[in-house]
């Protein structure tokens, strides 16, 4: 009878146990991107969550702090550094205190075309600019992209540098950035990115550097209605996480996510891409009049700008820049 009695008090522990285990609340991963639902990065990181909690069956959920909503970068490197946050991103310039490597993207007409970019994010001089975060105990896991500057304003249409001379512009606060539109004749004014619209709307500034996708999905084109074609500076975004986070992951959880933020960085740059000739073909029927700089003139806005690499290169190496121009150049 007491042997029963044991069989018994093993079946309700196991079960017990098996419950308590369907029920376990999944570990949360917080993730927190700058930008707004519907642009690529909104819609890749969505993807992200999806594969995460797919894969895992529902060991792990993602929480995602879209638009800046859990605070401004200093918010968020501090969150991974604590374990408070176990995700986020951000801009390369924003990251140049934990390495000067990171200004390489600031350098304006240093890149051709999403194919060199790729070499460079992809390739050992990107991985090189994110070990630099683990020392504050952020793991950086790859770069999705926000893509290259183009000129809107809402003055007049923009063909050549003398037509953008005097232009109030607003910029980033990054100096290579203030120092481009600067040697380009125009007036750079750094403004917070939340204040931006507001600002355009007013006429504080007369226009702003900006990629076609941030551009499109925060609605610029509403008060904005010249566009040039310059694509002067490519911007990327590092992905982070939280070293303390990873470290407790086991071997198999680890690959899950790194593999499922590999196929949603891919997603989210092909968005880019293709994102770009969709608002093109768009534009025109919100009033905005587009305008393509010729081969010719773009080179002229090349050498107007070459003295920012000087400004910068000891900052940033003048050996690193010589290997990023011959990586891109295919050498």
């Amino acid at each position: 009878m007491s042997r029963i009695r044991n069989i018994a008090i093993v079946v309700v522990a196991v079960v017990a146990l098996s419950v308590s285990a369907a029920f376990a609340a999944p570990t949360v991963i917080k993730l927190a991107h700058p930008n707004v639902p519907q642009h690529p990065m909104g819609k890749a990181f969505e993807k992200f969550k999806e594969l995460v909690e797919t894969r895992s069956k529902g060991e792990f959920r993602v929480d995602i702090y879209d638009s800046s909503k859990f605070g401004n970068f200093d918010s968020v490197v501090q969150g991974l550094q604590y374990n408070m946050l176990q995700m986020g991103c951000d801009s390369t310039p924003n990251l140049a205190p934990f390495s000067d490597e990171f200004l390489i993207y600031d350098l304006p007409f240093l890149f051709p075309d999403y194919e060199s970019t790729d070499k460079i994010t992809d390739g050992p001089i990107g991985a090189k600019a994110a070990k630099a975060m683990e020392k504050s105990g952020i793991v950086g896991l790859g770069y999705m992209e926000i893509g290259f500057r183009n000129l809107w304003n809402n003055q007049r249409t923009v063909k050549t540098i003398e037509d953008a001379k005097n232009l109030k512009i607003r910029s980033t606060a990054s100096k290579a950035h203030i120092a481009t539109l600067a040697a380009l004749g125009m007036n750079p004014t750094p403004i917070a990115w939340g204040e931006v619209y507001t600002a355009l709307q007013q006429k504080t500034v007369d226009g702003i550097d900006i990629d076609l996708n941030l551009a499109w999905h925060n609605n610029f084109p509403e008060v904005n209605n010249y566009l040039t074609i310059v694509r002067s500076i490519y911007s990327p975004h590092l992905v982070m996480i939280s070293k303390k986070f990873l470290d407790s992951l086991s071997p198999e959880n680890r690959k899950m996510i790194e593999d499922a933020f590999e196929e949603s960085k891919l997603y989210q740059r092909k968005l880019i891409r293709d994102g770009e000739a969709e608002i093109m073909a768009q534009l025109p029927s919100k009033g905005v009049n587009v305008y393509t700089l010729t081969p010719e003139e773009r080179t002229r806005w090349a050498e107007a700008t070459a003295g920012v690499y000087k400004q910068f290169e000891d900052r940033i190496g003048k050996d690193l820049i010589e290997q990023v121009k011959a990586t891109v150049a295919g050498k």
